[in-house]
């Protein structure tokens, strides 16, 4: 019997991707879902058949992580009100290619906003409740651009290598008390975020992961009370052969990549 059968698990950025595929996996297992994310028409169809194939209880609240708001607005509606949070997964994050410079700064700090703002305040306004409970879990999806500095991608991977490091943190500090924290590092993975970020345009050949592999990585390192895990064979290669090259040889390595996004070279 899973873990989080008869839980609950609240998951951000849940109507599309690695969030949705977290929704379907979880309702699998017999837990009650709270999803939230912006487009709330995506997500009632998505509770209403996780209802009729799981019979699980599934709540969906709109939000938009962007907003200050809607961070106590998610804590209210749910451990205020007295439905418990078991596990939060604090998916909901988006990304922009190009030159740093050119990009428009409102997207990036709005990239900001949702990618690391909303995750230390949902963090940290569901893990008192956990941690007086003295159980629960939370996964922060960061990315493998969290261990180096990525040309053309330069802010989004900075959120990620912030994720990456908060997380392994907290996970040292909840850990003792009973409660897990884990970061996700996905690679390339099949989902709309290609599209939002724009790297779709690149011609270059990507092997890419399912949403489902990422997320069946994450809830075994889950079980294992693991701090950090990387989804992928190839991506966890890949992060440990950059550690016998230096700094500046990987972030030029990602600069070649990532430079037919640039509009300068």
């Amino acid at each position: 019997m899973s873990e989080w059968k008869n839980k609950t698990a609240l998951i951000t950025g849940a109507s599309y991707g690695i969030g949705e595929a977290f929704a379907r996996r979880l309702a699998t297992d017999g837990a009650n879902l709270i999803l939230t994310a912006r487009s709330v028409e995506r997500l009632e169809a998505l509770a209403e058949g996780l209802r009729s194939q799981f019979k699980v209880e599934v709540t969906v609240i709109a939000a938009d992580l962007a907003q200050t708001a809607a961070w106590q607005k998610l804590f209210d509606e749910t451990e205020g009100r007295g439905q418990q949070v078991d596990l939060l997964i604090n998916n909901a994050g988006f990304g922009a290619v190009g030159d740093f410079a050119d990009l428009p700064l409102d997207r990036q700090l709005e990239m900001i906003q949702v990618n690391v703002s909303a995750l230390v305040s949902l963090s940290h306004l569901f893990l008192q409740p956990m941690l007086r409970r003295g159980n629960g879990a939370v996964i922060q999806l960061a990315s493998t651009a969290a261990f180096q500095g990525v040309p053309y991608f330069a802010t989004y991977a900075a959120t990620k290598s912030f994720i990456l490091t908060f997380s392994e943190a907290l996970w040292a500090e909840c850990q003792p008390l009973g409660v897990r924290v884990l970061a996700v590092c996905p690679g390339p993975t099949g989902t709309h975020f290609q599209a939002v970020a724009g790297t779709e345009r690149t011609k270059r050949p990507v092997k890419m992961q399912t949403p489902e592999e990422v997320v069946e990585a994450g809830l075994k390192a889950l079980a294992a009370n693991r701090s950090v895990v990387i989804s992928g064979f190839g991506n966890s290669a890949m992060v440990f052969i950059e550690r016998f090259v230096s700094r500046r040889t990987v972030t030029r390595m990602a600069s070649k990549l990532y430079r037919p996004f640039s509009t300068r070279a």
